[in-house]
């Protein structure tokens, strides 16, 4: 099962949770619905999945993408595509390719886990070392096209102000809980035709201004979407 079935399957097991909203989303018609995906992961893990890239926002970064270690001027907001590169160096460490992309060692042979001097990434334009384009401190690159996926959410966003939507958080931790989980708790509560959804294996918290609006799923994905 892809993610996107996976998510599919999971959004109709918390209407049935959740009757009124049920009735509420039936109401819409099918090719009206749409959803958009605000993920902190960095792992390409739903563009692989098979979910249209304009309809994500990986704000916090991408691991398929390098950047200047260094950025500034014209590397201040350029990220570079990685995927030949750290093919390379997998190649170089004794890794090999399923046809579906997966690594794994040969059998009989062993990674060397470290690469040859001459595959260590540096910028083309201004020299400096590479690194991955991640979040961890203030010289992330938020390049054109983290830019142009910010828009697009912010779009949609703009166009449920008021609508029947379902704010569903999947695995959401304390980390930086300002990028998914206080605005869903906000927009929930400014929208009277909102439900907000948390599926999380750790304990969480609701808050009451929307407790009779949100449901509670204490466990992981991929067990909710066995149940």
């Amino acid at each position: 099962m892809t993610r996107e079935q996976c998510i599919a399957q999971l959004i109709e097991l918390l209407l049935a949770a959740m009757p009124e909203y049920k009735r509420e989303a039936a109401e819409v018609p099918q090719d009206a619905r749409s959803l958009f995906v605000l993920t902190t992961n960095v792992d390409h893990a739903f563009q692989r999945a098979g979910f249209p890239k304009e309809r994500l926002f990986y704000t916090q970064g991408d691991y398929g993408l390098f950047q200047s270690s260094e950025p500034a001027g014209l590397t201040a907001t350029k990220t570079y595509d990685n995927k030949d590169s750290v093919e390379a160096m997998l190649h170089a460490e004794g890794w090999a390719f399923t046809p579906d992309g997966d690594i794994y060692v040969p059998e009989g042979q062993q990674a060397a886990m470290r690469i040859p001097s001459d595959l260590v990434p540096f910028c083309p334009d201004d020299g400096a070392p590479m690194t991955t384009n991640l979040r961890a401190d203030d010289s992330f690159v938020e390049d054109a096209g983290w830019h142009a996926a910010c828009e697009r959410y912010q779009a949609f966003l703009a166009r449920t102000t008021d609508a029947r939507v379902l704010y569903l958080e999947l695995g959401v931790g304390e980390n930086t809980p300002g990028i998914i989980k206080f605005p869903f708790w906000r927009r929930t509560e400014a929208n009277p035709r909102a439900r907000y959804a948390c599926v999380n294996p750790t304990p969480q918290y609701i808050p009451d201004s929307i407790a009779d609006r949100a449901c509670l799923f204490p466990c992981g994905v991929a067990q909710a979407v066995r149940a």
